[in-house]
């Protein structure tokens, strides 16, 4: 049984989005709404991607530190803190984009907001065991 690598996984991934407007039209992602979140690395300040799912609140996109229901939060946050310029690939288009981990005034909302778009996060607070960090992702030029 040959190695499974990951980047692979992810560049078929992305090939797909990139060949179909957008969408994910096949496979265990099929019908989900994916994004490419292009940051750079906290500590190394080299480039990092993650491709992770998003709904939308007032033109931006709202994504979740889940790490699929994991106790530890993903290193992407870690990277948003330390270097907030991030590039989005989203609903095929490709912008720049200011990261801003939600307060807890604002996250309760977007979580609840997320959550019902995709009802399969509802388990992941439960399951990890930690409050789930909740990120907006806002295209500069938009006020």
């Amino acid at each position: 049984m040959p190695d499974f690598d990951p980047s692979d996984f992810e560049n078929a991934l992305i090939a797909e989005m990139r060949a179909h407007d957008g969408a994910v039209t096949s496979g265990p992602l099929a019908g989900h709404p994916l994004l490419v979140l292009s940051s750079s690395g906290a500590k190394t300040n080299e480039p990092r991607r993650a491709i992770l799912t998003f709904s939308r609140d007032n033109g931006d996109y709202i994504v979740a530190g889940t790490a699929g229901g994991s106790p530890t939060t993903p290193a992407w946050v870690s990277n948003l803190r330390h270097h907030p310029e991030v590039t989005v690939e989203a609903e095929n288009r490709t912008f720049p984009a200011t990261a801003t981990i939600v307060d807890p005034s604002e996250r309760d909302r977007l979580w609840d907001q997320h959550v019902a778009t995709l009802p399969w996060f509802a388990d992941y607070p439960e399951q990890s065991g930690r409050t789930i960090p909740v990120i907006r992702l806002t295209p500069i030029g938009r006020n």
